[in-house]
C-alpha cells in the first residue's frame, strides 16, 4: 500500500502580494523552500486561515530572504494581501518508509522570517 503524508509546510506565512494577472503559481521565499525542502515547480496545497479556501497550484522561487509569498493567477481569488496560510506539500511513501517518516515544519513570524524548525506536530491536548 502507498500513503500520501506531509512531506513539508510552512505554517502562517502571510500573504505579501496576490497577483490575478501573473501567470498562476505561488512564489515563496526562496530561503523558505530551501528550509522547507519544496522543489520549485512542485504541486503544493495552500489553506487560508483568513477565509477557509483550500487550494493547489505550484509553488515558483522568489527572492531568498525577501520574505515573498505571493498567490498568483486564479489563485490570487483565494488570498488576500494580509492572510495567513499554510503551504503544504505532500509525498508518496510505501508503509515501511512511512514507519520511520517525520515531515519538516517550518514556523514563520509575521514577516515570513524563520522562527524555527520541526519534525513533528505536538499531540493535541483535551
Amino acid at each position: 500500500m502507498h500513503l500520501n503524508l506531509l512531506k513539508a509546510k510552512i505554517h502562517r506565512a502571510t500573504v505579501t502580494h496576490a497577483e490575478l494577472h501573473y501567470e498562476g503559481s505561488c512564489a515563496i521565499d526562496g530561503r523558505l523552500l530551501d528550509i522547507s525542502g519544496i522543489r520549485e515547480y512542485e504541486q503544493i496545497h495552500i489553506y487560508n486561515i483568513n477565509s477557509g479556501h483550500r487550494f493547489s497550484t505550484y509553488a515558483i522561487r522568489a527572492e531568498e530572504g525577501s520574505g515573498i509569498i505571493s498567490v498568483n493567477g486564479a489563485a490570487a481569488h483565494c488570498a488576500q494581501v494580509g492572510d495567513l496560510v499554510i503551504i503544504c506539500a505532500y509525498g508518496v511513501c510505501d508503509e515501511a518508509e512511512a514507519a520511520k517518516y517525520k515531515p519538516t515544519l517550518v514556523y514563520v513570524d509575521g514577516d515570513n522570517l524563520l522562527t524555527h524548525t520541526n519534525h513533528s506536530i505536538p499531540a493535541q491536548a483535551a
